[in-house]
């Protein structure tokens, strides 16, 4: 029989791994949030996720597919072969068993936890932060996360009882966000409000009672500033305590019939309302050549 491919492992008696081998065993583990905090890793299911992974170095631990899944993507198998990264085969009964959705693509990665402690993320300088408070449900955290990485945000704070930012639905909805930004796991949402206060930036609490409008302070100039924007969770929003030791208190104008925003769409107008206003001044000096003040 023809060895297989650089990276490729096979089981004992040389085929795929399946559901029993050990090494999916303990792979599915990690579907348990006890499991993954006890270990410190977590699984990052399909190509694009595994692409991310594999992109931070030191990330990727081992790399399950199917025979076809690893034909397909060949440069990610190469890739993780490259630095040293165990690539299994599995059978597809084996990868639907690791995977959590009804339709898999074949590839799932097993990933060291990420998070870092909030000094070392405000020690990057980061100039927009977005602090998860209390927020539980998994696909709109991780539907926050990737809209913070995509309006330029340097880390996402998740403070509290929050969800666990490595769930799978929550790695999913983050499409690859996960590994691009700071991620931040804290207790206490006071004591973040106050590291962040310290650290240099405004705190600014979304609530739809506000005493200040999104529009009127992003036309005042008051985004342009460094800023960490709170958000809570959508049945119930930030704790009463969180609210008031927030800078300022900052509701999204209805223009519409509509009651209210989901945390998911309000978090995207109010990140990249601070997301323009702290690019206005870069883009005036490329436009102008002058330095805007």
């Amino acid at each position: 029989m023809p060895s297989p491919p650089r990276g490729r492992r096979l089981d004992a008696v040389s085929g795929p791994f399946t559901p029993r081998t050990p090494r999916v065993v303990a792979a599915r583990r990690l579907q348990r949030r006890r499991d993954r905090d006890a270990a410190g890793r977590f699984l990052a299911e399909g190509p694009q996720a595994v692409r991310e992974a594999l992109a931070r170095a030191g990330t990727v631990v081992e790399l399950f597919g199917t025979p076809a899944a690893l034909d397909r993507y060949a440069d990610l198998a190469a890739t993780a072969a490259g630095a040293d990264i165990p690539v299994s085969e599995v059978t597809d009964e084996a990868l639907a068993a690791l995977a959590e959705t009804v339709a898999p693509q074949g590839l799932v990665a097993v990933c060291r936890h990420l998070d870092v402690p909030l000094e070392r993320a405000l020690s990057r300088g980061p100039r927009l932060v977005a602090v998860l408070a209390e927020i539980r449900d998994p696909g709109n955290a991780g539907t926050v996360l990737r809209t913070a990485d995509a309006a330029g945000a340097g880390a996402v704070v998740f403070a509290g009882d929050a969800v666990d930012p490595y769930n799978g639905k929550c790695v999913r909805a983050s499409a690859g966000s996960l590994f691009h930004v700071d991620v931040v796991r804290a207790a206490d949402p006071l004591a973040v409000v106050a590291g962040l206060r310290a650290g240099g930036l405004s705190i600014l609490a979304t609530t739809g009672y506000g005493d200040a409008d999104l529009d009127d302070l992003a036309d005042a100039g008051r985004l342009a500033a460094p800023t960490a924007w709170l958000f809570g969770s959508e049945a119930h929003g930030l704790p009463p305590a969180l609210t008031e030791a927030a800078d300022e208190r900052v509701r999204v104008p209805l223009h519409g019939r509509a009651e209210s925003l989901n945390l998911a769409a309000a978090a995207a107008v109010c990140l990249y309302s601070s997301a323009r206003a702290l690019r206005r001044p870069t883009v005036a000096r490329h436009t102008t050549g002058e330095s805007v003040t």
